[in-house]
């Protein structure tokens, strides 16, 4: 029997932090954020998961304000695929 096909699955990862606290620290709350993110989806390889280049983030910025970033990937703020 064959093994049923993947269906690839490109993923963006979206960190932020309310407070500019510990922003200016070598590897803050947005690294962990990421680095905890990226290490799920390259668990999912096997489902067909990969992670695109664009790094979003927004440091600083309370719930209720516009987050630039999120909306950016929330937008497509990343290439399309051509597949």
């Amino acid at each position: 029997m064959k093994a049923p096909s993947v269906r690839p699955v490109r993923c963006a990862i979206y960190t932020r932090v309310s407070t500019e606290h510990g922003l200016d620290q070598e590897f803050n709350s947005l690294d962990a954020q990421y680095d905890a993110a990226s290490a799920y989806i390259k668990s999912q390889a096997h489902a067909g998961w990969t992670l695109i280049r664009s790094r979003y983030y927004d440091g600083g910025i309370l719930w209720w304000v516009d987050r630039p970033s999120r909306s950016a990937a929330i937008a497509g703020g990343h290439p399309r695929p051509k597949d």
